[in-house]
């Protein structure tokens, strides 16, 4: 099929009006792009520290005693060299208040990352103890390649576990753009400022959100579809500034939250060893052994509304979880 000439003409009064909505001053029509972090570089360094972590699973060449340190090298100096040029672009773009004399120190962004990396042995110890978790907790699980493969927890939770520690430093964006990526290929949604403890299970995963000031112990086990949310927080428009305070609850240890449930509030804390049933609305503090379901209120007919029923439960502990 031949362009007609005129369709060229009003190609370009279209490009025209778009190059024009340009300059009303709103956020999206920032032109600094070019010292913008560069997202596919970012998930880049994302890929070369996941082969750290999990070297023999991702490795194309066989390992031994005596190539290990020569494999694991070669991702390790890509993954620094990749995240100290982002991270300098983060810093420079645009840093929140509360970490702006740190983020301003020189070689920031190198030293930054070389405590990050220091920390791989720690995070790859975490990381051996939630596909652990994950292999006991799912009877479904026939093997720990299985677990780390295949499970979208695995992916979400290992990009979490790195992401936390350069949230912990004040690094800007680049630990959302790397738990985003994660949400995107998974279903699974942790923010990199959330604290979760040791052992911590996903099963299936999809729809599952941990907020920003969520905080999960030990030996916790949650379902697809799990909020950890906050109630509503206004926003300063003035500033844009984003609120502050703790707005996301807490899972105390040995706490299951089943399919669907939702957990709002920053005060709301589930005592250790509770169980939240499927689909209920939490925005109140349970006490340490509750269970709580939703059930149809009695007497009702048809249209019978759905009410809590909360359960003090004596907690049966096997191998140190509770059952």
């Amino acid at each position: 099929m031949k362009i007609t000439p005129e369709s060229h003409t009003q190609l370009a009064g279209i490009i025209d009006s778009v190059v024009q909505s340009y300059s009303r001053g709103r956020n999206i029509d920032n032109l600094e792009s070019a010292a913008l972090p560069n997202k596919r570089k970012v998930i880049n360094a994302l890929v070369h520290l996941k082969n750290i972590l999990y070297m023999g699973y991702y490795a194309t060449r066989e390992l031994n005693s005596h190539n290990l340190r020569q494999h694991i090298g070669a991702h390790f100096h890509d993954a620094f060299e990749l995240l100290v040029e982002q991270i300098s672009r983060a810093v420079a773009y645009g840093t929140a208040p509360e970490c702006r004399k740190m983020a301003d120190a020189e070689n920031f962004s190198q030293e930054v990352v070389l405590e990050v990396l220091a920390l791989i042995p720690e995070i790859r110890e975490k990381l051996a103890l939630d596909v652990e978790a994950a292999y006991r907790g799912d009877p479904a699980a026939r093997t720990i390649e299985e677990v780390i493969y295949s499970y979208p927890a695995t992916e979400a939770i290992t990009v979490y576990r790195l992401a936390h520690e350069f949230q912990k430093r004040c690094v800007p964006l680049i630990p959302r753009i790397m738990t985003e990526y994660a949400h995107g290929a998974t279903g699974i949604e942790i923010h990199p400022g959330a604290v979760v403890g040791k052992r911590f299970f996903i099963d299936h995963g999809t729809g599952v959100v941990v907020g920003e000031t969520a905080v999960i112990g030990d030996d916790v086990k949650m379902y697809q579809g799990v909020t950890l949310g906050a109630l509503s927080v206004p926003r300063d428009h003035t500033t844009l500034a984003a609120p502050i305070g703790k707005r996301h609850p807490t899972l105390e240890d040995r706490v299951t939250v089943y399919a669907g449930a939702t957990i709002l509030g920053g005060d709301t804390v589930v005592g250790h060893d509770s169980v939240i049933g499927s689909n209920v609305w939490l925005t109140k503090s349970v006490a340490p052994g509750t269970r709580v379901t939703m059930s149809m209120a009695e007497g009702q007919g048809e249209n019978a509304g759905r009410r809590f029923q909360t359960e003090e439960v004596r907690a049966r502990r096997k191998t140190g979880v509770a059952s």
